[in-house]
C-alpha cells in the first residue's frame, strides 16, 4: 500500500493507492472530493485521479464566487451598466443556465446574489423588510445580470446583483471530471463532490452498478432509500444541512427567485441523470417547486427523481416514472408511491 500526501494552496489531499485502484480525498469547491478509481494498474489509477482532481480544482477556479481571483467573481463586480467580456467556457455554462432559467419557470436561477446578501445567508442571517426585499427583488435574474450571446459579454444591471454558482457549479465540475476519465486509462470511476456523486464506467455498463443510498432529509446519517446506479450522477437537494437561525426561525440556503423567500424546508430532492451538471440544476429546481408541482414537472419531462417529504416525524417518498430503473430492488414496493 502507498500512501501519498500533497498539499497546495487549494488542497490538503491523502491519496491511498491499492493495485489498479486509488483513492483520494481532497478539500475543493468549499467541500470534499472523494475520488476512486479503477484502471489496469495502479500507476494508470493515479494519473486519472490526478487528473480528475486537477480538473475540478480548474472549475474552481473559474466559478467559485468566494475566490476574487475567479473568472465569476471578476464578472460579479463589474462595473454596472457595462458590457463585460466572458471566458468563452463561463460564457458557455451561464448561456446553458439562462435556458434551464426559462424551462423551470425560474425555480432555479442563479442571478439571486442580491437576495442571498439580503437574507445574509452567508453570514448570521437577517429578516429583510418588504420594501428591501422588493428593492431588491428588481436586481435578481436577467433584471440584475443580462447575458449577451451575440457578443458574449456581460452586464451588471444593478450594483447589488451578482450570479451564485453554488446551484451548478460542482454538476458543472463533475460533467468536466468525466470528459477527463473518458481520455484517460481508468476503467471505472466514483466521484463524490460535497453529496453530488457520480457513478462512471468504461464501455456500455459495469458488471455490477455502484450502490448509493439516499439520506434522510433531516437525519443525515440515516439510510432511506437504496439507489443502484451506473453511467450518471446523482445529486439532492434540502435544506437540513445549510440553514441560519434567525430569532428562532429557520432560514434555508436554497432561496425560490419567483418569490424571494427562501424555500421552505419539506423535505428532499433527488436526481439521477447523465449530464452531472443537469443533475444539480433540477435537484434544486424540483426542490424550489416543491413535492406536488416538482413531482408532476419532472414526470412530464421523463427525470428521474425521487421526493422525501417529511410529515410528523417520518418520511412519505413519491418518485417519477424515470427513478424506477434505478431504484434498489429493495425498495420498490408492489406500487408506485404517488
Amino acid at each position: 500500500m502507498l500512501t501519498l500526501f500533497h498539499s497546495s494552496l487549494a488542497t490538503v489531499l491523502l491519496a491511498t493507492a491499492l493495485p489498479d485502484t486509488v483513492v483520494r480525498e481532497a478539500y475543493v469547491m468549499g467541500t470534499v472530493l472523494r475520488i476512486k478509481v479503477e484502471a489496469a494498474s495502479d500507476v494508470e489509477a493515479f494519473r486519472s485521479a490526478e487528473a480528475v482532481l486537477a480538473e475540478v480544482e480548474r472549475l474552481d477556479g473559474l466559478l467559485s464566487t468566494w475566490d476574487p481571483a475567479s473568472e465569476m467573481s471578476r464578472l460579479n463586480r463589474a462595473t454596472p451598466g457595462t458590457p463585460t467580456a466572458m471566458n468563452a467556457e463561463v460564457a458557455a455554462l451561464l448561456f446553458e443556465v439562462e435556458e434551464w432559467t426559462r424551462e423551470t419557470g425560474r425555480a432555479f436561477d442563479p442571478a439571486v446574489g442580491a437576495l442571498v446578501d439580503a437574507w445574509d445567508l452567508r453570514g448570521a442571517g437577517r429578516i429583510p423588510g418588504p420594501d428591501e426585499l422588493d428593492a431588491v427583488s428588481r436586481a435578481t435574474g436577467s433584471r440584475g445580470m443580462a447575458i449577451d450571446r451575440r457578443d458574449t459579454t456581460s452586464t451588471r444591471q444593478d450594483a447589488r446583483a451578482w450570479i451564485d454558482t453554488g446551484a451548478f457549479g460542482k454538476g458543472a465540475a463533475l460533467r468536466s471530471a468525466r470528459r477527463i476519465l473518458a481520455g484517460s486509462g481508468a476503467s471505472r470511476a466514483f466521484l463524490d463532490l460535497g453529496g453530488q456523486a457520480l457513478v462512471w464506467s468504461r464501455g456500455v455498463s459495469a458488471p455490477t452498478p455502484r450502490s448509493v443510498w439516499v439520506a434522510h432529509p433531516d437525519q443525515r446519517s440515516t439510510a432511506t432509500i437504496r439507489l443502484d446506479l451506473d453511467g450518471v450522477s446523482v445529486a439532492t437537494s434540502g435544506t437540513s444541512e445549510r440553514f441560519v437561525d434567525v430569532g428562532g426561525r429557520r432560514l434555508g440556503h436554497i432561496l425560490d427567485p419567483r418569490t424571494g423567500f427562501p424555500a421552505p424546508a419539506w423535505g428532499s430532492v433527488t436526481v439521477v441523470h447523465a449530464d452531472p451538471m443537469v443533475a444539480d440544476v433540477l435537484a434544486t429546481a424540483l426542490y424550489v417547486m416543491g413535492p406536488v408541482e416538482g413531482l408532476a414537472w419532472a414526470e412530464k419531462r421523463g427525470t428521474a427523481a425521487l421526493f422525501l417529504l417529511e410529515t410528523a416525524g417520518d418520511i412519505e417518498p413519491s418518485w417519477t416514472t424515470s427513478m424506477e430503473a434505478w431504484l434498489g430492488p429493495a425498495t420498490i414496493p408492489s406500487t408506485q408511491w404517488q
